[in-house]
Order: C-alpha cells, then sequence, then structure tokens
C-alpha cells in the first residue's frame, strides 16, 4: 500500500524535538511527529503525597490534555464539565507509569516530579508523543535541579500497527483510523518493554505478527531514543 504521507512502512513521521521550550518551567520540550504536536514541562516541588510522606523517596505523577483547537472541531475543556474523561485519565497514569519505570524514586528524595503533556495539534500517537517528549523534559529539569542520577535510563513510545494488511510504523490520524490491529509501546533504553497495547480491531492478531510489530516498534524508538539524547543534552540558552 502508499501511506498518504508517502512514507515507507518502516518510516518515522518528520521527528522534531525542542528542548527548552518554556522559560519558566523547570524543563520543557516541544515534540512533533508529524503534524502532532505536545508541549511536555516538567516541574519538581518538594514534599510528596501524605500516603508515601516520611519514607525518604519520592513520587512521579503526569497530567495530559488536549487543548480546544487540537483536533478538527472544538475540544471542550474537561474542567468546563467538572471532570476528566475515562481516556485523559488512562493517558496521564500510563505517561507516569512510563516515566516511573526508569525513575530512582529513592534518589529524588521527598519531592514530586510532575510531568504535564499538552496537546497542541493532534494527528494521531499523541499518548506516543507525550511519553517521548515528557522523558526530555524530565530529563532537562532533573539535570537542571542537580538530580540526574534519578533517570536510570531513557524511555520512548510509538505505535504500530497494521493497514490494509501491512505492518506499519507510527500511524497517523488516517491510518490508526483504519487499522486493522493498533499498538502503543513503550521501551526503556535498553530495549526492555514497560508497556503494550494492543487492539485486533477486526481478526484477532497471532504471535508471529505482534512479534513483527515489537520488532518495527523497537526499531523506531531506537531512532526517538538517538534524537531524545541530542535534545536531553543541549547546552541551555
Amino acid at each position: 500500500m502508499t501511506r498518504p504521507s508517502g512514507r515507507a512502512a518502516d518510516e518515522l513521521r518528520e521527528l522534531e524535538i525542542q528542548p527548552d521550550y518554556l522559560e519558566q518551567a523547570n524543563g520543557s520540550a516541544l515534540i512533533s511527529f508529524g503534524k502532532t504536536r505536545v508541549l511536555c514541562t516538567a516541574s519538581i516541588e518538594e514534599g510528596v503525597p501524605r500516603w508515601i510522606a516520611g519514607r525518604g523517596k519520592g513520587w512521579l505523577t503526569a497530567e495530559y490534555s488536549m487543548l480546544p483547537a487540537s483536533t478538527g472541531q472544538r475540544t471542550q475543556r474537561e474542567a468546563s464539565s467538572g471532570k476528566q474523561k475515562g481516556r485523559t485519565v488512562e493517558i496521564q497514569r500510563l505517561i507516569g507509569r512510563a516515566l516511573r519505570a526508569v525513575a530512582d524514586l529513592d534518589a529524588l528524595g521527598e519531592r514530586t516530579l510532575w510531568i504535564d503533556c499538552d496537546v497542541i495539534q493532534a494527528d494521531g500517537g499523541t499518548r506516543c508523543a507525550s511519553i517521548s517528549g515528557a522523558y526530555v523534559a524530565a530529563r532537562r529539569a532533573l539535570d537542571h535541579m542537580g538530580l540526574g542520577k534519578v533517570l536510570t535510563d531513557s524511555v520512548g513510545a510509538v505505535s504500530v500497527g497494521i493497514v490494509e494488511g501491512e505492518s506499519l510504523l507510527d500511524l497517523d490520524y488516517v491510518e490508526d483510523s483504519s487499522a486493522e490491529v493498533d499498538v502503543n509501546v513503550v521501551m526503556a533504553g535498553d530495549g526492555r518493554l514497560i508497556e503494550v497495547q494492543a487492539t485486533a480491531e477486526r481478526a484477532p492478531l497471532d504471535r508471529d505478527q505482534l512479534d513483527e510489530l515489537l520488532d518495527l516498534a523497537a526499531a523506531g524508538i531506537e531512532e526517538i531514543g538517538l534524537a531524545q539524547q541530542d535534545a536531553a543534552e543541549a547546552v541551555r540558552a
């Protein structure tokens, strides 16, 4: 099949990570996968939730939102309805789990690392872009505060799927909306899996197909990792 973007099956969308996008945040990054753009910030606060206080370890948590004009039709701010949608809660929990998987919370001390991911423009893959951008924002914040040992590895994420019978890397919205199989893969920098969210929309997915998709994702996340490293280690202005 010919992809709408003209990309090869194993090709990421154009990837750009701009570190320190905001001046006042402890750490920030604007990450773009093609037309999908997410602003990720990291803030470090003294103190931890009551249930963990007094143990000498920190906490890391995340929040996620889609700005009203991020999609074709205006998305209502969830604050207007007084509650978060289930999708929002699921994604921000995923972001938190992903970062905690590579974090030494003892090294953080009794501090809380807040990760905020705001989708500016959505064209598929927003949760994966959020995780990949959040890592850079967190690295920038922790390094700036002299807490660089908190993150023990990198973490990246990418979507893969089967569209018209072909395995594809980094699905955009058009591909994702018609996929027979949709998989979000989160990996540590050393290649270990943190989370795999796989859904067969039509026929069941067999093990060989899943292995092929995981290999495709691993190659994509390796490429993402190089961009993350460059952004995380960029000299501050």
